[in-house]
């Protein structure tokens, strides 16, 4: 049953993100780009997922697990520091430069090919991520 659920929330996610436009890169770029040609339309995806997100999470919460079964985690840690910064001004440098975020990525690899390269890359930085926090001094 978790396979089911699992495939089809991936499913319902790709294919919002395919309806909105949210996995063309000239469309994200044009949200980022606010002293140019600026596209709104992102803001819209945003102002009316992160709702339904919290009303799903608020639900799941109360039931304890997700429709999974899965239990609900806990976020990892609510602290602001260095490793949260730093790993949010690179995913936003990326994002900036090639339109492209990872659930987008993904969902792009089956209309258009050329995201291939950038979702090797990503692939690759989090096996090399997870490398580096093996690492008794860095971890």
């Amino acid at each position: 049953m978790r396979s089911v659920v699992a495939v089809v929330a991936g499913l319902l996610f790709g294919a919002g993100l395919a309806l909105s436009g949210m996995v063309d890169p000239a469309k994200v770029l044009g949200f980022l780009d606010i002293t140019g040609a600026w596209d709104p339309s992102l803001g819209g995806v945003m102002a009316a997922a992160i709702p339904m997100t919290a009303l799903f999470y608020y639900l799941g919460r109360r039931r304890g697990v997700s429709l999974s079964g899965s239990p609900l985690p806990e976020p990892p840690s609510k602290v602001i520091d260095a490793r949260l910064i730093g790993g949010s001004i690179i995913f936003g440098i990326g994002w900036g430069l090639a339109g492209l975020c990872p659930g987008p990525a993904i969902a792009d690899l089956a209309l258009d090919g050329r995201v291939l390269p950038f979702v090797v890359a990503m692939a690759v930085g989090m096996i090399l991520v997870k490398a580096i926090r093996r690492i008794p001094i860095i971890h």
